[in-house]
């Protein structure tokens, strides 16, 4: 098997992404939030002493985006466009 991370004494390495032309890329990711009805409820009435959750989970969200090449090894930063984050109840 040729890992293109992987050199050739099998040692990772970051791949030349120089001459690579610039393409349209859309990523979609998904989760899923378990939690009690009660944390539920006050989530959703914002009743919580933390401040409106559901909009701290977006920013979150936008924020891990936009660190996704510090994240994840070897991964090559990404000029951005664009980000939206959907929470569903």
């Amino acid at each position: 098997m040729n890992l293109t991370h992987l050199d050739e004494n099998q040692r990772p390495k970051m791949v030349d992404v120089s001459d690579k032309q610039e393409t349209t890329r859309v990523a979609v990711a998904s989760g899923i939030i378990e939690m009690s009805q009660d944390a539920y409820d006050a989530i959703v009435t914002e009743k919580t002493k933390k401040g409106p959750v559901l909009q701290t989970a977006v920013i979150a969200a936008i924020m891990g985006v936009k660190k996704t090449s510090e994240i994840i090894p070897m991964c090559h930063p990404l000029n951005l466009s664009g980000i939206n984050c959907d929470v569903e109840e």
